[in-house]
């Protein structure tokens, strides 16, 4: 995370769940960073009570649905959290839980990105660039990507 932030320089951090305290630490590191981050099913323990599963509001000018996902079972498949992202009116699905890489756009337009973990070798995160109030690019970013970028 530190080196997206770093090379990436990003205007907001959206953290997935899981390893809750991770997200706050970077938040702590990067006060200028807005940070969005919601509790995954291993930090039932290790967040504030107050800590939400499931966020939709818009950042960097686009609504986005943040799920960390494992209340839309997205194991055993995406389609129940497309169905509550839609309801939501989001331009997007983001979620985690799995650590698998996914990053794609739904026939209606609708963008899904899981950026995968970067605590996992070899590690990965998703970047969204918005314009004009419209996601203009949505993309999984690897080591090799963030060493192109230095």
């Amino acid at each position: 995370m530190r080196r997206c932030v770093e090379i990436l320089k990003p205007d907001a951090l959206i953290h997935l769940g899981d390893h809750y305290d991770d997200g706050e630490a970077i938040g702590e590191e990067y006060p200028h960073l807005a940070l969005h981050q919601v509790a995954g099913n291993c930090d039932r323990y290790r967040c504030p009570i107050y800590a939400r599963t499931m966020l939709c509001y818009e950042v960097g000018g686009v609504r986005l649905f943040m799920a960390h996902g494992h209340e839309q079972r997205v194991k055993q498949g995406i389609g129940a959290l497309l169905t509550e992202t839609r309801r939501y009116g989001a331009a997007a699905a983001l979620y985690g839980h799995t650590h698998i890489p996914d990053c794609h756009r739904e026939e209606d337009g609708l963008w899904v990105l899981n950026p995968g973990s970067c605590g996992y070798d070899p590690g990965s995160a998703g970047l969204i660039e918005t314009e004009n109030r419209q996601i203009k690019t949505c993309r999984l970013i690897t080591p090799a990507d963030l060493e192109e970028a230095q």
